[in-house]
């Protein structure tokens, strides 16, 4: 991994502009919630955290989800402690007892798609019975090469690089409160 320096993290963060408040995040989920409520409540789904920038979106959809569900993660990356994409490395596979079962990816954001999709075929290859992707950002991309839409989104925002709410700058940041643009980016 790269090295980043404590000072460029902070000069990031102390440049960005806020794109999303929490209060708007939390809106965003509540909707999100509600859709996902809406289509899965009866079957029996299984949520599928995309580690690292997923853990916060699923933590902040589980507690609006009143409903039967099963939680699990996977972990693929094309980023690493980069600012763009590259080929995907998996660290964990989904898990095998997919076989039959309503899937739902949980992700920080759409952006290219590309993780998603792999993610998505992979889950089919297991036997997934149905796979549904939900994010808490989706990027106003006009072209994705990957995965085309999300199936639930909590955000719709421009096309910069977005750290806070799960997502990172260079592995940092993503605890920031909001969701917030890196000067330069939007």
């Amino acid at each position: 991994m790269a090295e980043v320096s404590l000072a460029e993290v902070e000069e990031v963060r102390r440049k960005a502009r806020c794109l999303a408040t929490l209060d708007e995040v939390a809106r965003g989920c509540d909707a999100m919630a509600a859709a996902i409520t809406a289509r899965l409540a009866n079957a029996n789904p299984l949520l599928l955290c995309v580690m690292t920038g997923g853990a916060m979106p699923l933590g902040l959809l589980l507690e609006r989800l009143d409903f039967p569900l099963q939680v699990d993660y996977v972990h693929l990356t094309r980023y690493g402690a980069a600012t763009s994409g590259g080929a995907i490395t998996w660290i964990r596979r989904p898990p095998i007892g997919i076989a039959g079962r309503s899937v739902l990816l949980v992700d920080d954001i759409l952006d290219h798609g590309v993780t998603l999709a792999a993610l998505a075929d992979e889950c089919r290859a297991l036997g997934a019975a149905e796979v549904l992707t939900a994010v808490l950002v989706t990027k106003t991309i006009v072209a994705r090469p990957g995965l085309k839409h999300a199936d639930f989104s909590a955000l719709t925002l421009p096309d910069a690089y977005l750290f806070g709410c799960g997502m990172d700058y260079k592995t940092y940041l993503r605890n920031a409160p909001g969701v917030f643009a890196v000067e330069g980016t939007a």
